[in-house]
Formats: structure tokens, sequence, C-alpha cells
């Protein structure tokens, strides 16, 4: 109930998933807005849970802990109760962490959770952040925890065969840094997978699978690489359009944008799972549109399927952080 355009384009989302694969859906929000979406042939596929309220936008995340009747602290009790496997939200990403964490809580060995997105590479498949604005302030061994979940995540979700795991520092070279990453990479040195310090660039070049940072830095490597496509986009538009040569050519190339597209779009992967609670939770833009969400409900399916929080609490167990 909670994104920037409303209901229609996540129901229309969970909709177009409920087509392609086989799940129980669960709409949690006003039935009056809700049961006019839905055809009346899924009707039966479909259970809502009714509640008028909803944590808006400009809603402090904390107002959500006092709110029990809105939307998201109802589907985090059911996710509690074992009710659902999974949560998906595209309304306040604050009020769905402080939630996660406060009512499903963390998984054993993981002292905060993290979010992980992915960051386009050139060639062609996708590098992940952790954490992307979960935690801004975080102690090394939140940054090794980060590393093991996204080391996890990247081989049984994204399935690639070999899973480097890079710091983001200023400089590849090990004094560079601040006084956190640097005491980062001596645990994080521990884990066979660690390649060291990288660069902001490295996060598209292909070099590494895996990139930590607090959720500070993330945020802003994310927000930034956003407005950074958004402006690409745009420039190359305005310049085709500035000249009959441009149009003419376009024609030819439109193959080549679609891709360019593909690649560069969020709704394409969908969320961003919230990695480290007992639970599975997939937070997605506020803009998501029904792509975006039909392929968030894929990758918290694929979460439940891979059991990526078994994997987690094993690879804690075999990767131990060292004692001081």
């Amino acid at each position: 109930m909670g994104g920037d355009f409303g209901a229609s384009p996540l129901v229309e989302g969970a909709l177009w998933a409920l087509k392609e694969r086989d799940f129980s859906l669960v709409l949690i929000g006003n039935k009056t807005i809700l049961d006019p979406l839905i055809p009346v042939d899924m009707a039966n596929k479909v259970q809502i849970v009714h509640c008028e309220d909803f944590i808006a936008m400009d809603d402090g995340a904390t107002a959500a802990l006092k709110r029990k009747d809105s939307s998201i602290y109802l589907a985090m009790e059911m996710l509690k109760n074992k009710e659902v496997d999974a949560v998906v939200s595209a309304g306040h990403s604050g009020a769905t962490m402080s939630l996660a964490t406060l009512k499903i809580g963390r998984l054993k060995g993981i002292s905060r959770p993290a979010i992980c997105t992915l960051m386009p590479r050139i060639d062609g498949n996708k590098s992940l952040i952790i954490d992307a604005g979960a935690n801004v302030d975080c102690k090394p061994e939140n940054l090794f925890e980060f590393g093991i979940m996204g080391y996890e995540y990247a081989k049984w979700i994204l399935k690639y065969p070999k899973v480097r795991i890079g710091l983001l520092a200023n400089g590849e070279e090990e004094c560079k840094g601040n006084e956190n990453t640097k005491a980062a990479m001596e645990i994080l040195r521990n884990h066979p997978s660690f390649i060291g310090n990288i660069e902001g660039n490295n996060i598209f070049d292909s070099s590494v699978e895996v990139v930590v940072c607090d959720g500070f830095v993330g945020n802003v490597v994310l927000k930034t690489s956003e407005g950074v496509a958004d402006s690409i986009i745009h420039l190359l538009k305005q310049y085709i359009k500035s000249s009959l040569i441009g149009t003419f050519g376009a024609l030819f190339m439109r193959g080549v944008f679609k891709k360019l597209k593909k690649q560069i779009d969020y709704a394409e992967y969908g969320g961003a799972p919230l990695l480290g609670i007992d639970g599975n939770v997939i937070i997605c833009h506020g803009k998501s549109n029904a792509k975006a969400m039909k392929n968030a409900i894929f990758q918290a399916i694929s979460t439940i399927e891979n059991s990526i929080n078994d994997k987690i609490l094993s690879a804690l167990q075999l990767h131990k952080m060292p004692t001081k």
C-alpha cells in the first residue's frame, strides 16, 4: 500500500508472477482498493488480509513499531508466525527493515542485517553491493559478516561458479581506506575468496562479484549510479532527437538500446534482499512497476528454494571470525 504509485502496479506484478509460478499469494492492505484489481478468474488464488492503515513514505521508520494495524506490521506478524514464507514490500524501506529486525530477529552469528543490491557489469552479469543502506555506521566485524552473506547469495542465488569478494575503498593498495576498512581487511583475509581492496570502477568492470561496504557508502554508490544511468539515457535521447542523422541511425540501434535499458533497469531484478534476518524479506524500490514486483517475488521464491539462510549459517561456522 505504501509504494509511490499506489497498489495497482504492485498487484499487477504479483498477479503476473502468479501466472508464471506456482505459489500462494497473500495481499495485505485495504480490501476496498485491492479487490477491484483482481480479475474474477484469479480471485480464488489470492488471499487478501484487510487493513486500512499503512506507513507512508514521509512517516518516520519508528512509527511502524507502534502502528500494529498497518500493512507492513501485519505482514511481519504473518512471517513471524510462519503463516507466510516471505514478505515483499515496495513501501517504507526503513519501516520494513526495523520491523524485520525487531520482530523476526537476526540469524545466529549475524550482528546486523544488510541490504544487498545488484549493479550492472560490462560482461552482462551483475555485481552485488552489500550493504546498500541498512547500516550507515559499521564495525569491522559487520563488514566481515556482509562479505560472508554476500558470497553465499552470489553463489546460490545468482549462481556464479566463482565468487570474488572485494572491500570498497579509496584505492586498491592495502594502505588505503579508513581505520574501519583497514581493520575489516584483516578479518576478511580469512575468507579464501577475498581479493582485497577495490575501487568504485571495479563495481562495473567484472573484476569482482561481491562489493563489501557500509550502508552509507553503499547507498551513495547506488543512488549515484542510478542518477548517472538516467542522465546517460536522457542525454542519448536528446542527442538523437537533435539531428536527422541521429534519429535515422536510432532506428537501426533499437536492439542495442533495448539491451542497454534491460541491463541497467532496476525492474529486471526487482528488489533488494534483507540478508541476516531469520526469515525472507525483499525490499523493493518505492517506484516499482509491475515488472519489478514480479521479479522481486521470483527473487523471494529463489531465496526460499535455495535455503539461503541455512547456507549463511553454515558459512558462518566454516569461516569463523578470528579471536583477538
